[in-house]
């Protein structure tokens, strides 16, 4: 756990965490935050990247998946394929 330490400094407080000032700390985190979340839609439009091959490989599977899977996961193939590309060009920006 880190310290905080309180200074008194003139026109008002100011208050430290290990050594770090509070604002710093938090731009800081922000900074983690955005970071990890930028990573977690990565993850997600990897995935949808996948989801997308995956069900191209059933569509075009032949007769040896149900009609239904089949036409299914065309469209599944489809509308990953693009939610993925959507999210690579927002996270782009």
């Amino acid at each position: 756990m880190s310290a905080t330490h309180l200074a008194v400094v003139e026109g008002g407080a100011h208050i430290e965490a290990a050594g770090e000032p509070l604002s710093q700390r938090i731009r800081r985190l922000q900074a983690e935050a955005r970071a990890l979340a930028r990573d977690h839609v990565d993850i997600l439009r990897e995935t949808l990247v996948e989801v997308s091959r995956l069900a191209g490989e059933i569509a075009d599977g032949g007769e040896a998946y149900p009609v239904g899977a089949r036409e299914l996961s065309r469209r599944l193939m489809d509308e990953a394929n693009f939610q993925s590309l959507t999210l690579g060009a927002i996270t782009e920006r």
